[in-house]
């Protein structure tokens, strides 16, 4: 895909593959420096309608990305209102029908609850639907030229991706976090607003750092690993393991 706009800045997108786990082919588009994809989209669903989906929205908005904009949400006290602005069109049954409503984007609206299982369901509800996931580049958001981001990712208001560093599918940077020079954040894996990811750092699949955590360079969170907020890691985190702390330690030590 190439974009006709005079001003733009080339970012790389991988192409899910069917069974891997973490870093899959890569496909290269142009996403204007306004923050829109060449192009566009007409329409997306955001799956899920809580707080993170608000914010979301706005950088959907932003981006000028989708003209249509809908959430799925299976909570009843949400049927038949609104998240702000937008309307809540139904609960999981809607999927089955998007297609025919005239949506084929979505991008998951479930942020970091320190357990990204639900994240990675909720993507993976897309998927099942037929839709194809958007990858969200707020226009506030400064990503490298060498930089890759999955697809399903949403970098929010003012973050750094800086240079190859690699972004997983369905991942959430949030606002103003870091993820520094090689680093590496998995699939359905959160960073916290005002995180810093050190370089060299890896954030494995749905590992959750809380906002202003940093992580130190070369640093390893294992798969499924949760950073408290403010928390300083100083060596590797096992899998599934909490920390806290300055220095950071395992709460299940404590």
């Amino acid at each position: 895909m190439r974009c006709h706009l005079p001003l733009c800045r080339k970012i790389t997108l991988r192409a899910p593959l069917a069974g891997r786990r973490f870093f899959g082919r890569r496909l290269e588009v142009a996403v204007p420096l306004d923050g829109m994809t060449a192009g566009g989209h007409k329409s997306c669903l955001v799956l899920g309608g809580g707080g993170h989906a608000k914010v979301v929205i706005d950088a959907l908005r932003a981006a000028g990305l989708a003209e249509r904009i809908g959430v799925v949400d299976d909570d009843p006290r949400l049927a038949g209102g609104v998240v702000g602005t937008v309307p809540v069109v139904g609960g999981d049954e809607f999927l089955k029908i998007a297609a025919a409503e005239g949506f084929d984007r979505f991008i998951a609206g479930v942020g970091g609850l320190r357990d990204n299982e639900a994240r990675q369901r909720v993507f993976r509800k897309g998927l099942e639907a037929g839709l194809t996931p958007l990858t969200i580049v707020h226009p506030s958001a400064v990503v490298s030229p060498e930089a890759r981001l999955g697809v399903g990712t949403f970098l929010a208001a003012g973050v750094i991706v800086n240079a190859c560093a690699e972004i997983g599918d369905n991942a959430v940077i949030n606002t103003a976090a870091v993820v520094e020079h090689d680093c590496r954040v998995g699939d359905h894996a959160s960073v916290g607003p005002v995180a810093t990811v050190l370089g060299g750092a890896v954030i494995a699949e749905r590992a959750y750092v809380g906002a202003s955590a940093v992580v130190l360079p070369a640093v390893t969170i294992g798969v499924g690993a949760c950073v408290g907020a403010g928390a300083v890691v100083l060596r590797d985190v096992a899998a599934q393991a909490r920390v806290a702390g300055v220095p950071a330690r395992d709460l299940a030590a404590r």
